[in-house]
């Protein structure tokens, strides 16, 4: 595969000295004297040579074992010739797939750190470096967060290059462009940002690299720690970037133009830019007939309209706007509200509370006993709570439709912003009944129309509007109907 390899600018590297005993205590103050770290003494004919490697992260035993074979082609020398044995190892005897040479102290560190071994020569002017990692990754498996009922089900794992194949296996283009860089000052994690070549738009992509080269932190333990760095200043409860833990789903956005970005260590990879509809969208409605993944689509818009709108309608029309409910329906109401010592919003907030603290709780719970508790807690909260008088029956379904609404959205990260501005559309109901909530869906309009993504307007293919776009926005045309084919996110 192409990979172009950028690397961050550190301060001046000292390099080796030619003594092997000098190196290693020069090992030995940098990385001070850690049990794990192993120094592997070998002869080469007349040359002393060590192999230094951290036990866990590399197994040099394949690199030992040729070096033993080739034994014989190292008696040749009467007397200690480093830079011979050095460039016969490198071409003879060592054939493993990645084997380099490093000439300072900081490659060495970086190497040893990455899982690889390092082999020194008393006198020679360089060291090798050879591919010898032994960390054991998660298998790769299901992807749990973004379960689909027909489709691939590969989840990307913890491992960036295993992540890299898995997308590399799905497109099988020459123009698939790989660029790696470390950040964290202190973890120094790889991090890969692949595109097509030919596809994405050049002015994102150097948005992108200079976000990430103004992107200074100590530490880089997930993907989410760049998510936030790289995401559009303005303050939102709305993500801007995407998301994904389906090789799929990332092959397609790569397909689209878009950018992915990978992190060793993690599993979720993300895609930039990322847009309002693409939340919307699962890649298991481009595995179904285009009707039915039309109607589940418009479905998802319609249940986020549900899990947003549902408690702060119910609160204003049954506090401001009793005319607008039919008699019958009134009466039943005011039967069940009596009694209630809450008011209609207090009643709304603390039932929605309650729920949230129970879903936290089945999440944070062991799985034998997480869905357990969350089920049953709600069932007997809820009937508990109405038994009790504290709140009405009506209020139980209004919410329990809420959250169930809410799960029906595919990305997590957009059911997270449904959660937060729920709580801000039932204060404003409250307050100033519907004429409150048409105005704060306006205000909300505007917010979203004013979002970017990497310099891409949030809200493409309806402002501005695009009529291609239309094809895979709300509905999903059938591929005969499609000029061209645009994958799915």
């Amino acid at each position: 595969m192409t990979i172009t390899h950028l690397e961050n600018t550190q301060g001046p590297q000292e390099k080796l000295p030619q003594a092997l005993s000098a190196i290693i205590e020069g090992m030995q103050i940098r990385l001070g004297k850690s049990t794990d770290i192993i120094y592997r003494f070998i002869t080469l004919g007349p040359s002393s040579a060590v192999i230094i490697f951290i036990e866990g992260l590399a197994d040099p035993q394949e690199m030992i074992q040729a070096i033993h074979e080739d034994s014989s082609l190292y008696q040749q020398f009467s007397q200690p010739q480093p830079e011979s044995c050095l460039k016969l190892l490198q071409e003879r005897t060592l054939s493993l797939g990645k084997v380099g040479e490093v000439s300072n102290y900081t490659e060495v560190e970086r190497e040893l750190l990455a899982g690889n071994s390092i082999l020194i020569i008393d006198g020679a002017p360089k060291a090798l470096s050879a591919g010898t990692e032994a960390l054991k990754q998660r298998a790769v498996e299901d992807a749990g967060s973004q379960s689909v009922v027909r489709g691939p089900r590969e989840g990307f794992t913890e491992s960036l290059r295993e992540n890299t194949a898995l997308i590399r296996r799905r497109i099988q283009n020459p123009k698939l462009r790989i660029e790696e860089r470390t950040l964290g000052e202190q973890t120094q994690t790889n991090v890969a940002v692949m595109y097509i070549e030919g596809n994405v738009d050049p002015g994102v992509l150097n948005e992108l690299r200079r976000r990430l080269d103004e992107a200074k932190l100590d530490s880089v333990l997930e993907s989410n720690y760049i998510e936030e760095m790289i995401q559009d200043p303005q303050y939102s409860p709305f993500p801007t970037v995407y998301n994904t833990e389906r090789p799929d789903s990332a092959a397609s956005a790569l397909l689209e133009g878009r950018i992915t970005i990978l992190v060793e260590g993690t599993p979720f990879v993300l895609i930039v830019p990322a847009l309002f509809v693409q939340f919307f969208q699962s890649s298991e409605d481009y595995y179904q007939r285009s009707d039915f993944a039309s109607l589940v689509r418009i479905l998802r818009y319609f249940c986020f309209a549900v899990a947003l709108l549902t408690p702060a309608f119910y609160i204003a029309i049954t506090t401001f706007h009793q005319e607008m409910i039919p008699t019958t329906l009134l009466v039943s109401l005011i039967g069940q509200r009596e009694g209630i010592p809450f008011p209609a919003f207090l009643e709304a907030f603390l039932m929605e509370i309650t729920f949230e603290i129970l879903r936290e709780a089945g999440i944070r719970l062991p799985k034998s006993m997480g869905q357990s508790v969350s089920i049953v807690g709600t069932l007997v909260i809820g009937q508990a709570a109405v038994d009790a008088g504290l709140v009405s029956a009506a209020m139980v379904i209004v919410v329990s439709i809420t959250a169930i609404s809410n799960f029906a959205l595919p990305a997590f990260n957009i059911g997270i912003s449904v959660r937060i501005l729920r709580f801000v559309m039932m204060g404003i109901g409250a307050s100033f009944g519907l004429y409150g909530i048409v105005v704060a869906l306006i205000i909300l309009g505007l917010h979203l129309c004013s979002l970017e993504s990497v310099g891409v307007p949030y809200m493409t293919s309806f402002a501005p509007w695009q009529w291609l776009s239309q094809k895979d926005s709300l509905i999903r045309l059938s591929r005969r109907n499609m000029k061209k084919y645009t994958g799915h996110n």
